[in-house]
């Protein structure tokens, strides 16, 4: 090497020949310095897969509640569509009732043919969740009758006569039934009774 080089090197800048570590500094401070480097890289490699984690569960968990909401969306849309479907057919049912009572004694097959047509409609209906509301003698319930006559009395209403079959489909009441009320009786005897011993 010749002067020249060395003053074309610059000052602090090691020679050719000079040992490549700084003075002052051991090999193991310097395995020490880059297992720190190391483990601070691998300390922000976690925490950014704990925050994609993260992220993807929240993704997976939005994902389920929407597939839960379509499913139940898509389950209210075909019990309404059944509802209405119900609702349309409940007139045809109620003529096919009316003309099995108004047959009375007329031609045996004729009235057969019609008490089987109601009974395959009434039965493929019940399949698929319809009960009737057609009670006589039970508790007057507004959310399932609707009372068109009434009896005066005392005592509570009950139901009288039933004019009209109500339907519910599923637990839920698609036409209450019309009914006559009439009052009660022996509650009204039962709350006189009450009423002289007390």
């Amino acid at each position: 090497m010749t002067p020249g080089d060395a003053a074309n090197q610059g000052p602090g800048v090691p020679g050719p020949g000079a040992a490549s570590e700084p003075e002052g500094i051991s090999e193991a401070d310097l395995d020490t310095a880059e297992a720190e480097l190391l483990e601070a890289d691998l300390r922000e490699l976690a925490a950014e897969r704990d925050e994609l984690k993260g992220t993807a569960q929240r993704i997976q968990a939005d994902f389920e509640n929407y597939r839960k909401r379509v499913a139940r969306d898509q389950a209210a849309l075909v019990d309404r569509a059944t509802e209405r479907l119900v609702e349309a057919i409940l007139p045809s049912l109620d003529g096919l009732e009316m003309a099995v009572v108004s047959l009375g004694s007329a031609d045996d097959q004729v009235r057969k043919g019609v008490e089987l047509a109601v009974g395959e409609l009434t039965g493929a209906l019940e399949r698929h969740g319809l009960t009737r509301i057609a009670e006589p003698g039970v508790p007057f319930d507004p959310t399932l009758h609707e009372a068109v006559m009434h009896d005066e009395g005392d005592g509570d209403p009950i139901v009288g006569n039933v004019l009209r079959t109500g339907y519910a489909l599923n637990g839920r009441v698609v036409r209450p039934a019309m009914v006559k009320v009439s009052r009660s009786a022996v509650d009204a005897d039962a709350k006189s009774s009450e009423e002289a011993s007390g």
